[in-house]
């Protein structure tokens, strides 16, 4: 009963400290876990998101990088921008979607195509625009 009581314990604070990534449906596909683990929905890693703004692979290898708004592939190339309204755009400032304040997740017409609550701006951005990282 104590082990049982332990491992329930230990899953729900994992799952506390991961953030959740939604389809427009509300269907989780993905977590997002403080220390920038990523997740897909079965808890594979897919893919890490360092505090310094590195995107990385599931193996480690840096595929790219946001940093104060930036965003830019795995040769520091600039691929967009995420303004702090939360505005995702393309390399030619040409909007490409929105990153609402409560987490919803926007194409550029304004749909909705996905949730990140409790993810950055950036985190968002860098997940549902520019990395494929499922």
């Amino acid at each position: 009963m104590k082990t049982c009581f332990l491992s329930v314990a230990l899953l729900i604070a994992a799952a506390s400290q991961a953030q959740t990534v939604e389809s427009k449906y509300h269907s989780t596909t993905g977590y997002v876990s403080k220390d920038g683990t990523v997740e897909n929905q079965y808890h594979s890693t897919t893919g890490y998101m360092t505090k310094d703004g590195t995107i990385e692979d599931k193996y480690h290898s840096t595929i790219g990088y946001v940093r104060n708004g930036t965003v830019e592939d795995k040769y520091h190339s600039t691929i967009g921008y995420i303004s702090k309204d939360g505005t995702v755009e393309d390399n030619y400032h040409s909007t490409i979607g929105y990153i609402k304040s409560d987490g919803t997740v926007e194409d550029k017409y304004h749909s909705t195509i996905g949730y990140a609550k409790g993810i950055n701006m950036e985190q968002a951005a860098a997940r549902f625009f520019f990395f494929k990282l499922d």
